[in-house]
């Protein structure tokens, strides 16, 4: 495997950073995950985009541009040979010291994989899966925006945590109000009558790059989306629930806190919305070969 790190590739045993980054001193830094799908990156140009919103945010300055930073993907994922893959790419603070300022830190550091990864088992997707309601609570956006992909994710790590205690893999997370806002690592969607519900931003939802490729495939397919806060009363009740994300794609949900939804399958529309996802993650993005 070899790691590009701030123009240059390593071993994956020499891909090294230093101790003093304020990244690993206080996660300090934004990243985004990306999906390679038969040597195309994913919707390469949308997740650069939210990266440079993400730094934007922290007043992190990235020190290249959009271009050299989506030719270093490609050349990473050229670089380990991989048609298939999830792409890590992060930008920390940089060096500093033990101190808080973030103003010490002069270069922040960039860094890039490219590794596979397996989040659900194909029997997940044909069985659905079964998730809790975490007792952590989203961030609220007055004190931190969900928007920002931050390296800082202990708020999203706690929920992971409850649902692994749990026995389940994921978690539902709320906000001060009982509003649904996302999981630990993903958005959620709730169908009901036919209508595609999804929370909208301002609650401090990260806007998804899957999220929003869902709604343009669930638009085109002639259904209704509309991004409103709801609650678990809405979850319980619905004839559908699907989480999408990155890593998991897109995901039925059979059974929330107990609470088998909709007949307990994969219902038809969170179906023909994944198949119609997987045609076109192959062209929709940058052609690594």
């Amino acid at each position: 495997m070899k790691i590009w790190i701030d123009g240059k590739f390593y071993d994956k045993e020499d891909a090294k950073i230093s101790v003093f980054d304020h990244c690993v001193l206080y996660g300090d830094g934004v990243f985004e995950g990306i999906r390679v799908y038969d040597g195309c990156i994913f919707r390469l140009r949308q997740h650069l985009e939210r990266l440079w919103e993400s730094a934007k945010y922290i007043m992190l300055k990235i020190p290249m541009t959009v271009d050299e930073m989506r030719k270093a993907v490609v050349e990473t994922v050229r670089a380990n040979e991989v048609r298939n893959a999830y792409i890590r790419l992060v930008v920390t603070r940089g060096v500093g010291d033990l101190g808080l300022n973030p103003q010490i830190c002069p270069r922040p550091t960039v860094f890039i994989i490219a590794a596979n990864i397996t989040i659900y088992q194909p029997e997940d997707y044909e069985k659905g899966l079964e998730i809790i309601t975490a007792t952590t609570r989203r961030y609220n956006v007055g004190s931190f925006n969900g928007r920002v992909k931050s390296c800082n994710y202990l708020n999203n790590v706690m929920a992971k945590i409850e649902g692994l205690v749990a026995g389940v893999r994921e978690s539902l997370m709320l906000d001060d109000r009982g509003y649904v806002v996302e999981c630990a690592a993903d958005n959620v969607f709730v169908v009901k009558n036919d209508i595609l519900y999804t929370a909208p931003d301002y609650l401090g939802a990260l806007r998804g790059i899957t999220r929003d490729c869902v709604i343009e495939i669930a638009g085109n397919l002639g259904y209704k989306v509309r991004e409103e806060p709801f609650t678990r009363f809405e979850v319980y009740n619905a004839g559908e629930v699907f989480l999408t994300g990155t890593a998991a794609e897109a995901i039925p949900v059979t059974m929330v806190d107990q609470r088998i939804i909709g007949n307990g399958k994969p219902g038809p529309i969170t179906k023909r919305l994944i198949d119609e996802f997987r045609k076109i993650v192959i062209t929709d993005g940058e052609m690594v070969y």
